[in-house]
Formats: structure tokens, sequence, C-alpha cells
């Protein structure tokens, strides 16, 4: 059997599936399975991996049920130790199985190993990192204020952990994986790889119409989480509910293609200062407002022109490219 099973959900995947199983297919660790979970694709997802011939993969197709369903249909099927979603647009470094289990196997008491994370566009080019987080052991409340895992292509995960917790809930719209990251929070500990190793694509339909409605989700789950421990989260309440408004306002922005983008970071932000107002100092919102305010003013398909050549810009102004030129 293998000692990791790889699950890859897929639905009408065909512009990224390749690229991403290629980021599998290319790992330093070998010993995997990859079980792709088809949810009733309509494009050429299908024939796109009737082309890969590689035995680690496996092709399961069930009607339409959505993602987290998908998830779970992979787990149920999953034969390996230890487990790693990875969604059919996201990317991992070579590295990433290799090391994540090292980390696990030197630490026999964690049972999530995760990584640093940098965001990625539709064309795979670099947008951002995400904050570089170092927390090891017990992670709990940092799970919960700061989302450190950042998504669920992110980590290795022990399946015996996993079935201890239970598999994600399907009730959920969006933080389904955050959800889990703090039932396994709750009872293990967790290891860090401090290396980026995770690529999560961020894509204008993968945001504009839901950010909004996944915060509300995420506060449900952060909501539950407080209820379960309200002596040691009453205080940190108000500045949960600020962080999920304001990831979102900022996950809007990263997305950064047409007005809805705009508009869904401005109901964001407006929600993250109704709760505090002092958000409005806090470094980067004044930039966030010309990125919101150029969203909603320049014409379809200027917004990202504009944010190239401000790099640009930026990048010629950096005195060590001065030095190397």
């Amino acid at each position: 059997m293998p000692l990791i099973s790889v699950i890859i959900p897929l639905y009408n995947s065909e512009k990224t599936i390749r690229e991403t199983l290629e980021s599998v297919l290319q790992q330093t660790f070998s010993d995997f399975e990859i079980i792709a979970v088809n949810d009733d694709s309509k494009d050429s997802t299908l024939d796109i991996l009737a082309t890969i011939k590689d035995p680690r993969l496996k092709v399961f197709s069930y009607p339409n049920r959505g993602l987290t369903v998908n998830r779970n249909r992979g787990l149920a099927l999953a034969q390996g130790e230890f487990i790693a979603f990875l969604d059919h647009d996201d990317l991992w470094t070579a590295d990433k199985l290799e090391l994540q289990l090292k980390a696990l196997q030197e630490n026999p008491q964690a049972a999530v190993a995760y990584s640093w994370v940098d965001l990625i566009d539709e064309s795979s080019q670099f947008i951002r990192s995400c904050p570089h987080f170092k927390d090891r052991r017990n992670v709990y409340e940092r799970v919960l204020t700061d989302f450190i895992v950042v998504a669920i292509s992110n980590p290795l995960i022990r399946k015996s952990a996993l079935e201890k917790v239970g598999y994600l809930d399907e009730s959920l719209f969006g933080p389904d994986d955050l959800d889990l990251f703090l039932r396994l929070a709750e009872h293990f500990e967790f290891e860090v790889v401090e290396k980026t190793q995770f690529l999560y694509r961020i894509t204008n339909g993968s945001v504009s119409a839901s950010v909004v409605r996944q915060a509300r989700e995420t506060l449900k789950v952060i909501e539950s989480a407080c209820q379960r421990y309200p002596e040691s989260t009453q205080h940190l309440q108000k500045n949960l509910i600020t962080n999920v408004y304001m990831h979102g306002a900022f996950r809007a922005l990263d997305a950064a293609n047409g007005r809805q983008n705009g508009i869904a970071s401005a109901k964001c932000l407006w929600e993250a200062m109704k709760n505090d107002p002092s958000v409005l100092r806090r470094g980067g919102i004044g930039i966030a407002l010309c990125k919101i305010a150029a969203l909603l003013i320049l014409p379809s398909g200027m917004y990202p022109k504009l944010i190239n050549q401000v790099k640009q810009v930026k990048k010629s102004m950096n005195p060590k490219n001065k030095t190397q030129r």
C-alpha cells in the first residue's frame, strides 16, 4: 500500500489539472497514490487524465455533489497512512511531500505538517507571499486567530487523526478546511516546514461571487469554536470577526480582475470597520482603499495592467536591482 494518498477533487478542471498533476508527479518522494475524484465534469477533464500514464493515478467519477463531498469521497477511498489534499488548480513544490513527511516522522505526536504559502494568479504568476508562520506543537489559538495553515492544499495529515476527529463538514460552504484544522488542533500537535511549498491559485471566478458568503460561513465556524472554549476565546472574539472580514477583503483584491472584486472587497472591509473602526489605522488599508477605488472606476481589464506597471516601477526602484545592473 502507498504511504501517502493525494486526494484531488475535480470539476471542469481542464485549464489547470495537467499542471497540478505535474506538480505531484515530480515530487522527490514517490510512494503515493493520486485519487482524482471527478464530480461529473462537463469539459475535457477526463480526456486529459486519460493521457497521463502513471499507475499511481486513480480516477473515480460520481454524480455532482460539490467540493467537500468529493474530498470525503477521496478520503473513503484512500489507502495511505498520510493524507494530502490538493485542489485542482493549486501547485506544490517538488519537495513538499518529502519534507512534510519527514517533519511528521520526527514528531510522532504531531498529526499535521504545514508549510509556507505563495499566492499565484490564473497564469501561475506570483502575487504575494502569505505570512511565514513558525508555530508548532499546540497551535489551536493560532489556527483560530491567524489561519496559519491557509488552505487545505497545504498540509500533510495522518489519516488516523482524521478518523479520530471526523471528516470534513459537508454542511459548510468554504471554511470546511478551517473547521477541520481546528478540530485537529484540539487533539494533536502541528509541525511546520519553514519553506514555501504550496502555491495557492487565486482566480477571479473562485473569489468574487463567494467571498462575502465565505466570510459569514467562517464566522459560524469561529463562533462554534468559541462556544467550545468560552473562557479562553472570549477576549478574542471581536478581533476574530475583524480578521475574517479583512481576510475576505484582501482575498478579493488578490484576484483583482473586475468590478465585482472591488465590490466584494468593499463589502468585507465595511463589515470589518463596523466591527472595529480602528481597522482604518492598520497598515496597508490606504493601499487597499486605492485598489478598491481603481477596481470600481477603471474599465474592465485595465486594473491588472495598472498593477503590473506599478510592480515594474517598484522593481526598477529596488536598490538591489540597480546594483545588479
